[in-house]
């Protein structure tokens, strides 16, 4: 039985639970009754029967989804600066568990509320008649679907937040393991949710089949860490690690795995080959869940693995090379393959994959074993901070996305031809968007490649001269780990070129198409609201604000 201040913990997840139990049950309550036998008295069992006006609206599970990410978002946010305690031996609620659970849900919050516009529920939805035409029956049946579907999918959403919620919270390998699989079975219905159309069921089944090869190796490489520590419980894994003499080849092999795994939750390449397919199939909300909250997910993973298990007290880390090389590979990947892709949900997977390269180099600097405490906290701020503010630009840009597919659009470039024409609110946001990402200042993107590439800097300062009369020499002492920082700079300059075309046709190609966009009010003011909060996060004291919360949330870790 949970105490008081168990309870009290965990309030964001005991919300969301509550929103699971209300959106199976109350979609099913009606007038059903029960006689009791040789008798002529019946019971109600509410569940049932013919079911009440006032349950059977199709609008009901979107809005207690949005409810539930709405309460579980509000306390983890105000659990960032106090939440403490172990639960269970298993959870262990944190500053940092807060932080990143604020992230997920609201993450999980955006996409629930673009998705009911994206899959809207109408709750005059008839069946088609022989008298309707065939246009006609084909709306009919889409609506019909879309109202049946609704429990599924905000369900699904739950369970996805539910899901890395635990798994932030996790301090046994194990339940980590777990909880991620919870979110992550989600999150593959999710990719193929939309069956109607070919590109859906495509993108779920590769990303399913890859996400299981990924997970089954991740979980063969628990096993090996269990039979070599004979615990799974981070604290005492970090124990056995440092008191490894030598290099045990269960302990080894077993890490390598499991980075395997997590390389494929954080898109980090080669094993990002399903994420663009993923994204193009899956609806855009649904896209910009899994590049910016299954991200996270993967890098708080990489954290518990990396920093809290296999860093050692001073050095080097083993993983330093492996990951460096890994960081270097997969944003100089995902920038080239962005810059020829024509689809542009297709581009921001390709430019997912690139920002995943700039985060591996920043923990790639930490496992140089180059600074001290303070450097790696900076670092680990920069990290944190980018995962935070990336759901403003990137799930922004595919909430655009989003609007543009309620009329069957946003699979190609021509389809954001002449934007700004049709709708200069949207279009003005979408290039706020583009440039955050690009990282151009003053914006929060900016801010975010600027911490990561300074904090990698210090840790690697103070290893060759600067002298301007001896820059070859410099360039031949300095340490490695400074050309991570080199590697971000030229990668977010080579990101512009992609970033500005989507930009240029918004402002000056023809639309093939005049009438404007969907009046969507909602969305459209989340969208706005997000451009204004990816400025005002970039500079001044709303930077100063958030920079303070990510920093009691990693002083925590």
């Amino acid at each position: 039985m949970l105490s008081l201040d168990e309870m009290e913990n965990l309030l964001p997840e005991m919300a969301l639970v509550a929103g699971i139990v209300l959106a199976i049950l109350v979609p099913n309550l009606g007038n059903a009754t029960l006689r009791l036998p040789l008798t002529r008295v019946r019971i109600p069992l509410f569940i049932g029967g013919t079911r009440f006006t006032a349950t059977s609206d199709p609008r009901l599970p979107a809005r207690i989804s949005i409810v539930a990410f709405s309460v579980a978002f509000f306390f983890s946010f105000f659990g960032i600066e106090g939440a403490s305690g172990e639960i269970g031996g298993v959870i262990e609620v944190s500053s940092f568990s807060r932080m990143m659970s604020f992230v997920f849900y609201g993450a999980l919050l955006l996409a629930a509320v673009a998705t009911t516009y994206r899959m809207p529920a109408r709750r005059g939805a008839r069946a088609p008649r022989d008298k309707d035409s065939e246009s006609r029956v084909e709306a009919l049946v889409a609506a019909l679907m879309d109202n049946r579907r609704q429990v599924d999918f905000h369900l699904l959403l739950m369970m996805v937040g539910l899901g890395m919620s635990l798994m932030a919270m996790a301090s046994n390998l194990f339940f980590m393991f777990v909880a991620i699989e919870l979110a992550s079975l989600a999150a593959y219905v999710l990719v193929a949710f939309h069956k109607e159309e070919a590109v859906g069921g495509e993108a779920g089944a590769k990303y399913f089949i890859v996400g299981s090869v990924a997970s089954a190796t991740g979980i063969y490489g628990m096993s090996l860490v269990y039979l070599w520590a004979g615990d799974l419980d981070f604290d005492a894994l970090a124990a056995s690690w440092a008191a490894m003499d030598g290099l045990d080849p269960f302990a080894v092999i077993g890490v390598g795995l499991m980075l395997v795994a997590f390389g494929f939750k954080v898109s980090a390449a080669p094993f990002h080959l399903a994420a663009p397919d993923a994204y193009a199939g899956a609806s855009s909300p649904v896209a910009g869940v899994l590049a910016t909250a299954s991200k996270a997910m993967g890098f708080v993973a990489l954290f518990r693995v990396l920093i809290e298990v296999t860093m050692p007290a001073e050095g080097e880390a083993l993983w330093f090379c492996i990951v460096a090389i890994l960081a270097v590979i997969t944003m100089t990947w995902g920038n080239l393959a962005a810059l020829t892709s024509e689809n542009p949900k297709r581009m921001l997977a390709y430019s997912s994959v690139a920002h995943a390269g700039y985060m591996l180099a920043a923990l790639a600097a930490i496992g140089s074993g180059l600074g001290d405490s303070a450097t790696t906290e900076l670092v680990l701020v920069a990290v944190v901070f980018h995962l935070t503010i990336l759901v403003l630009f990137k799930l922004g840009a595919f909430l655009v996305l989003g609007l543009l597919e309620t009329e069957g659009r946003s699979h190609r470039l021509e389809d954001l031809h002449g934007l700004a024409r049709r709708d200069p609110q949207l279009a003005g946001s979408m290039f706020i968007f583009m440039l955050a990402l690009a990282g151009v200042p003053p914006l929060s993107g900016f801010l975010s490649k600027l911490l990561m590439i300074n904090g990698i800097v210090n840790i690697s300062a103070g290893t060759g001269s600067t002298s301007a009369d001896a820059i070859v020499p410099w360039a031949e002492t300095v340490d490695p780990v400074f050309w991570l920082a080199i590697a971000i700079v030229l990668n977010s300059a080579l990101s512009l070129f992609y970033y500005l075309r989507l930009c240029l046709v918004m402002f000056f190609e023809e639309p093939e198409e005049a009438k404007p966009l969907r009046r969507a009010r909602h969305l459209r003011r989340t969208i706005l609201v997000l451009a204004v909060l990816t400025v005002f996060f970039g500079i001044g004291s709303g930077a100063e604000f958030l920079l303070d919360l990510v920093e009691t949330a990693v002083s925590a870790m």
